[in-house]
């Protein structure tokens, strides 16, 4: 017989990133706000400083950081009722197998929940279907969820397992204007989009013009990370480095910080599709979604179609302010009355079976056998989703943490050094 102790529920929020463990650790307060909080962050490329965690300001209970297979000997049915994994679509399916291989035979095993952290604008089936297994699959929105169930009806997956919610971080106070202090414009940048480096001198010379136009407004460029650290994406050509040459007025600041924050005082926000608009869309802030490099997929604004929010900064420099089409809102995720209950009703109700069933992903090694096997060992696990020999986690003595965080270091310094410097290098190259 399946039982729980009373009281909050305990959460493990696995994470990968900065933003991850921002989403995950807010869906765990979503559904249930005084849940034990336990945090293994997944040691990685952009596994999140003690900085960002910091300014994202979400505490937890317990916070560790680990490899997939340490996080899989750890994690069992004594340890938490619900498994959050707010991960890249290739670390979903594999801790999925993990998990699946490391409670195979128990009667009981936490509620596995997983889903996006934003706009889903590209790779929709393939990450999807990485994600197929968990007992939970959240949907941002009523747009998403349909989209969802689309993709999993399409290859005969069962759909029981969507549930439609919003993004955990929509909230804040209503927009209103306040003529005590400057009208203030704010550029939210993203880390991967657009990725050029002209592409990203234009729209920031054009937010330093925006500036010299306008003395009497502030205007502030939201940054996500600063040089040398790694959020969900990597950064090539860091707005840091490009604004020294641009000269830019006294009236325009680059910020880090949370961002719900600078939205405090925000009058406009700017972006190409970054999920700060659905913040701001969510406060009834006016929000342009730039079309300066066009509508295109790579750059995920295609997102915003039918919102009425796009404007060039042409536009925006004369003056225009665009406003969202309520109806877009109430379709995205951005302006449900109760987007939680569907979450915590199917949590509920499967924290309350005697007995859950084996976790059973889509892919497995008869679906995909040309797939599956390299998703599983880039997370050091073999094809039955064990630790592979020679990976199995151990404790490390003093000597061995103390190497290992030297190499560590040395293997971010080079990583970083490669992505920079060395690659952009070799497409400049390429293209003489």
């Amino acid at each position: 017989m399946r039982t729980r102790e009373a009281g909050p529920l305990r959460v493990t929020v696995i994470a990968d990133s900065d933003t991850r463990w921002k989403w995950g650790a807010l869906t765990a307060r979503r559904l249930d706000p005084d849940a034990r909080l336990d945090a293994r962050l997944l040691r990685g490329r952009a596994t999140p400083t003690p900085r960002q965690l910091a300014e994202l300001g979400i505490p937890a209970d317990s916070m560790t950081e680990q490899t997939a297979a340490e996080i899989l000997a750890g994690t069992d049915e004594t340890s938490c009722d619900v498994v959050i994994i707010s991960c890249v679509g290739g670390t979903v399916q594999a801790l999925l197998h993990g998990f699946a291989r490391a409670w195979e035979g128990r009667p009981v095993r936490p509620v596995v929940v997983t889903g996006y952290v934003g706009v889903v604008y590209e790779k929709l089936a393939d990450g999807l279907l990485l994600r197929a297994g968990a007992d939970v699959v959240l949907a941002n929105s009523a747009d998403d969820a349909q989209r969802f169930r689309d993709v999993y009806d399409g290859v005969g997956y069962p759909t029981g397992s969507i549930a439609e919610t919003a993004l955990p971080f929509l909230g804040g106070d209503r927009y209103r204007p306040d003529t005590e202090r400057p009208f203030t414009v704010t550029f939210a940048v993203q880390p991967s989009v657009p990725e050029g480096r002209a592409d990203r001198t234009h729209l920031l010379r054009r937010t330093v013009e925006h500036a010299r136009r306008h003395p009497d407004r502030e205007v502030l460029v939201k940054l996500r990370s600063k040089p040398g650290e790694h959020t969900t994406h990597i950064e090539e050509n860091p707005y840091q480095k490009l604004v020294a040459a641009l000269d830019p007025p006294d009236n325009l600041s680059l910020v880090y910080g949370n961002m719900g924050e600078v939205l405090d005082r925000t009058d406009l926000l700017v972006t190409v599709s970054s999920t700060a608009a659905l913040e701001s869309l969510h406060r009834r802030i006016p929000t342009a979604i730039l079309t300066d490099l066009g509508i295109r997929e790579a750059l995920g604004n295609h997102h915003f179609l039918g919102s009425g929010c796009y404007a060039s900064w042409d536009e925006l420099d004369d003056g225009h302010l665009p406003h969202a089409d309520p109806l877009w809102t109430a379709a995205h995720g951005v302006a449900s009355a109760e987007p939680y209950a569907a979450l915590r009703s199917r949590v509920t109700a499967l924290l309350a079976e005697p007995e859950l069933p084996r976790l059973s992903p889509y892919y497995t090694s008869r679906t995909a056998p040309g797939y599956l096997p390299g998703v599983l060992a880039r997370h050091g696990l073999d094809p039955k989703g064990e630790p592979a020999a020679g990976l199995a986690p151990r404790e490390a003595g003093p000597v061995r943490k103390a190497v290992r965080e030297l190499v560590r270091n040395s293997a971010r310094t080079a990583y970083r050094q490669g992505v920079q410097r060395v690659a952009p290098a070799i497409r400049r190259w390429g293209q003489l």
